[in-house]
């Protein structure tokens, strides 16, 4: 199939309801067959910028142009919980026409079903025919290999399975195969790694190298964006609303032309000063000279005129704002073990095991979804997790547990100040404080159940380091997090002085911990001196 289609912003602006601007001239293009990767800090508009390319939300300025039919895969798959049928999903990621003619099917079954008169049967059969005209029995046969492909059944047993039954990983598989194998030429993908095991980022990595479709995708994984992307589209916040940078060339290269470009902006800015507190000099200097000569008076007065025209045209463009967050998680001495497990074995997830992790150590627990890895950090969190054998925490161990869910009934309805103010804080002055490094002090206002996810996860982070830990358990923390979070996270694990179990799929993130423990499949759990996303690799190494 040739690559057809492309995509491109000019000039974008957008403003939200209380019209405080979100995007500012924000321009790039996706040419054709291209993979290119959309970056930038949680809240800065990315997938409101995704929303408007897609046609969902209209510009308050500039314009959307493109070729190609484009399909779209929203933030949103993953963690469904309504009642959308595998079906509902499937059709929800197909071309209008298909959307259309499926609707037509279901009105009718549902005419035929309250009323069954000639007219309803005729409805119904006018249905089947448009169905077949617009390709829906090919479109069927498509959605066969995809629930095969991401389900391991036939499409004709899935179709009216509830989406909220499948894993999140099930859900993500099942779009991405429907828009990977779809005819669409233009593919629009908010964070299609969230929920995904290693496995299936692997399999996402190698279909976005091998597809001729013009893709631009959302994400937050580093190891993703070093194996596919080959064009970098980042937003960066400014007062002004979010613009954008692009750079041309992969993520390897990334962080490294984003400090020289920012280099630029201080180089300009320190001559721009120099040639400003040079020219005032001499104005100043003429104009004590003219007042003894009058010959000066005319030197005199063109060096005030170009000092005019130089300070009218204003100092160079200031450099996006950088994120800055400042987390600063401490911990404290505990005893020697930290964590003790003695035949150990979570109920129908895996076989007993033993082990022992040491105060200090930072522990990666691996493993595919489902093998129980999230269970064994609730059960070390205190939480009521169905289980045979020993286990329990080291003398002065204090336990803070990161939920990968982000599920606190407790903050919900309630501000992130009122939150700190209750627990951690003397007033709102010392909340306001500790949320502004975490780059959350303009959302103190807003209730926990209106922050991103990425928000939500470092307001997390930062309940943990204040709650006075010694032990973290955290449950896939870099999944909602920006590049910038990540890597500040990563900085504070570094220097924490406790003990840490992570559960990650993020590759990038694994390789900064110095045990590792893999959940398998076979429900043998083994420590490995690497990390192993291969489960054929891990008796070789353990």
């Amino acid at each position: 199939m040739p690559s057809m289609g492309h995509l491109e912003a000019g000039h974008l602006e957008f403003f939200l309801p209380d019209g405080r601007p979100l995007l500012d001239d924000v321009s790039f293009r996706v040419g054709e067959g291209a993979v290119v990767a959309l970056v930038g800090p949680n809240g800065a508009g990315k997938t409101t910028l995704l929303r408007l390319l897609s046609g969902e939300l209209k510009p308050h300025g500039g314009t959307v142009s493109g070729s190609g039919c484009l399909g779209v895969m929203q933030q949103f798959v993953g963690s469904v919980r309504d009642e959308r049928t595998v079906r509902d999903l499937l059709v929800s990621l197909a071309q209008p026409p298909i959307r259309t003619a499926a609707r037509a099917i279901d009105d009718a079954e549902h005419a035929i079903g309250t009323v069954d008169d000639e007219a309803a049967q005729m409805q119904y059969a006018q249905a089947l025919s448009d169905w077949a005209e617009m390709q829906g029995y090919e479109a069927e046969t498509l959605w066969d290999m995809c629930t095969r492909a991401a389900l391991g059944v036939s499409y004709e047993k899935a179709q009216w399975r509830l989406v909220r039954t499948l894993s999140g990983g099930e859900q993500k598989r099942l779009a991405l195969e429907a828009l990977l194998r779809g005819p669409d030429e233009v593919l629009v993908l908010d964070e299609p790694d969230n929920y995904l095991d290693v496995s299936s980022k692997r399999w996402l990595e190698e279909k976005l190298r091998e597809t001729r479709k013009t893709v631009l995708f959302v994400s937050h994984d580093r190891e993703l964006l070093a194996r596919t992307a080959q064009k970098i589209v980042a937003v960066e916040p400014g007062p002004a609303g979010s613009t954008v940078w692009v750079h041309g060339g992969g993520f390897e290269t990334f962080h490294e032309a984003r400090r020289e470009r920012f280099a630029r902006f201080e180089e300009l800015k320190r001559r721009w000063d120099e040639e400003h507190a040079r020219l005032r000099a001499l104005v100043l200097r003429l104009r004590q000279q003219a007042s003894i000569s009058a010959a000066l008076a005319p030197r005199y007065q063109a060096v005030q005129t170009r000092f005019r025209k130089f300070e009218e045209a204003g100092p160079p463009p200031e450099p996006p704002r950088e994120q800055r967050i400042r987390m600063r998680l401490r911990g404290g001495r505990t005893g020697v073990r930290a964590v003790v497990c003695e035949e150990l074995e979570l109920s129908g997830l895996m076989k007993p095991f033993d082990l022992e992790v040491y105060y200090g150590e930072r522990v990666a627990v691996l493993g595919s979804n489902g093998s129980g890895k999230s269970h064994f950090l609730r059960l070390l969190a205190g939480e009521d997790v169905a289980h045979t054998g020993r286990w329990k925490l080291g003398a002065r161990v204090v336990s803070g547990h990161f939920a990968q869910t982000h599920v606190h009934p407790e903050l919900l309805g309630h501000s992130l100040v009122d939150i700190l103010w209750a627990e951690h804080a003397k007033d709102r002055g010392g909340a306001m404080s500790a949320l502004r490094r975490y780059e959350l002090e303009r959302q103190g206002d807003q209730t926990f159940d209106r922050l991103s996810g990425g928000q939500q996860a470092r307001f997390q982070i930062l309940l943990l380091e204040l709650s006075g830990t010694t032990a973290l358990l955290l449950d896939e923390p870099t999944d909602n997090l920006d590049l910038e979070s990540a890597e500040a996270l990563q900085e504070a694990l570094e220097s924490y002085e406790g003990t840490v179990l992570a559960v990650t799929h993020d590759r990038w993130f694994a390789k900064s911990f110095d045990r590792y423990l893999v959940f398998g499949s076979d429900g043998h759990v083994r420590e490995t001196p690497e990390p192993v996303w291969d489960e054929s690799r891990i008796e070789r190494l353990s």
